[in-house]
């Protein structure tokens, strides 16, 4: 019987037809920068390398590993200490010292009064609606933020500013939660974490401030649980009043915190973990 059509590409156009996709048409000769299946397909065609459809095409590509994809950015980092700050931030998470707790704190906001846009299940063709127009009063606020990883769960602090002032305020009421036990806390180089007043307080009362390499704010394991706060406190609401705004993130953080879980394994299959990892790129 017969085995169907035969292919009209063997092994090595195909993987011609990957490379080529793979690369910048400029680098090519062609004046435009990103292919098409329409434009690839007329490349092949016109250089007598393959006269396929656009739909073969589509498969070869998906079989040599191409995909259609956005572009992605990256920021150099310019902190020499890279590699050891990232080494201590992944060893505090992988082995927590048993004198103590590690912390990650930082700040979220600023909390605006204005329309968050969402997504949600609703009728077909019945979303709901949101007012276009808006006004906004009342200032912003920010979240102090702290994730416990012995439990997973949050503690927070809501204020009219960010300042070291404010910053120290919330370290105290984190050293007064656990009194007795050395903490760790996990934060990023903003200013007011590394101001003398600050450092000199967590010299004297059993805190180790223990700061992010430059650029590296997503080895901040509470950046993640901040991302979920958005999602599901903040998208999808049009709040008149930062009272109503506040009850709504404290409603939803208490009822995060009764499903909280120890947090273990962060990033374990991520590229960072690797010997080799670029350590300045962010």
């Amino acid at each position: 019987m017969s085995g169907g059509r035969p292919s009209k590409t063997d092994r090595v156009t195909r993987e011609r037809i990957g490379q080529i996709a793979r690369c910048c048409p400029r680098d090519l000769g062609w004046p435009f920068s990103v292919w098409s299946l329409a434009k690839l397909r007329d490349v092949l065609r016109e250089n007598e390398i393959a006269d396929i459809s656009h739909e073969t095409l589509r498969k070869i590509l998906k079989a040599e590993g191409v995909s259609w994809q956005a572009t992605k950015t990256w920021k150099a980092g310019k902190d020499p200490e890279f590699a050891a700050k990232m080494a201590r931030v992944l060893d505090l998470y992988d082995h927590p010292p048993a004198d103590g707790r590690v912390i990650c704190a930082d700040e979220f906001g600023p909390l605006n009064l204005l329309l968050r846009p969402g997504q949600g299940w609703y009728p077909k063709r019945r979303p709901a609606r949101l007012r276009a127009t808006y006004r906004r009063t009342e200032g912003v606020r920010h979240l102090l933020g702290a994730l416990d990883l012995a439990t997973g769960q949050i503690y927070y602090r809501i204020r009219d500013r960010k300042r070291w002032q404010e910053f120290l305020g919330f370290l105290k009421t984190l050293r007064a939660r656990w009194p007795g036990q050395r903490l760790y806390v996990i934060v990023d180089n903003f200013g007011p974490h590394k101001k003398a007043e600050v450092r000199a307080w967590a010299a004297d009362n059993d805190v180790e401030l223990v700061l992010l390499p430059t650029y590296s704010s997503w080895l901040n394991w509470i950046e993640s649980e901040f991302a979920a706060l958005r999602y599901f406190a903040l998208n999808g609401t049009d709040h008149r009043s930062h009272g109503e705004q506040d009850d709504a993130i404290g409603a939803y953080i208490r009822w995060r915190n009764q499903h909280a879980e120890p947090k273990r394994e962060f990033a374990v299959n991520s590229k960072i973990r690797l010997p080799d990892y670029l350590p300045y790129v962010a």
